[in-house]
């Protein structure tokens, strides 16, 4: 009965309802007290410690004399499922009514509009190109453990566990493009970067935790660059400037 499957609206919101639909006052412990706890059982996992405390001595506070955003609803018919909590960009927001993200083995689509879902993209069983190109696994992948989405330029592409790179464009109904990035036994894909080039070209930057950043031509379908640091890169992104095709930014 705590989990049935309920939309909570912005007017239920206001007059008190948890917007996430959690009944606090049948519960044994209140919001407030069970974020503490949470809080202080994960500082374990601070990079730096007292990290917080910290930056809110040294950045600006915000000011809240204007809303950034307004709660409308939120709905639990939607599922999205993280296999580690240090995973990240396996929910991605295209639009103000379009969100793609993973449930179990499934890359699945909710529109804000319509209130549907649909599959986009099923990892549950064997993934492979319709067609050849240079580079490509053919034979594609089967059981891909999704460790991290990118959604741009109408491409959807996905990196897993084992190095797998899968790419689908949102329009079509087959995969265009699979390969492994890495056959190293470190080898989960960490985040992806989907951009455009000075000149154009659609291209992809993904970063592994074999110390290895590299880029991908979309559109030949081809590694361009592989860029090799002394330490797992988490995230990369690309930033364009006129003067060159592309900075590159690490953490």
């Amino acid at each position: 009965q705590l989990t049935r499957i309920t939309d909570t609206s912005a007017a239920e919101a206001r007059a008190g309802k948890d917007i996430q639909g959690i009944p606090w006052e049948r519960l044994q412990i209140t919001r407030q007290d069970y974020r503490k706890a949470r809080l202080e059982q994960y500082k374990n996992y601070e990079n730096f410690p007292q990290s917080g405390e910290l930056m809110d001595k040294l950045c600006k506070q915000v000011e809240s004399s204007s809303k950034y955003y307004e709660f409308q609803y939120n709905t639990r018919i939607v599922k999205p499922s993280i296999l580690h909590f240090q995973l990240r960009n396996l929910l991605w927001a295209t639009s103000k009514h379009d969100v793609y993200f993973m449930s179990n083995s499934t890359v699945g689509h909710w529109s804000s509009l319509s209130h549907k879902m649909t599959d986009v993209l099923d990892f549950s069983g064997h993934v492979a190109p319709a067609k050849k190109h240079p580079g490509c696994a053919l034979e594609g992948f089967t059981g891909v453990q999704v460790s991290t989405l990118a959604v741009n330029e109408g491409l959807l592409v996905a990196g897993g566990f084992q190095g797998e790179l899968v790419c689908k464009s949102l329009g079509e109904r087959d995969v265009k493009f699979c390969t492994r990035t890495t056959l190293s036994d470190n080898a989960i894909t960490n985040a992806m970067d989907i951009h455009r080039s000075t000149s154009g070209s659609l291209r992809i930057t993904v970063s592994n935790n074999d110390s290895g950043v590299r880029e991908f031509d979309m559109e030949r379908f081809q590694l361009l660059n592989h860029f090799r640091f002394n330490w797992p890169v988490n995230v990369s992104s690309i930033s364009s400037r006129s003067h060159k095709d592309f900075i590159l930014y690490l953490s």
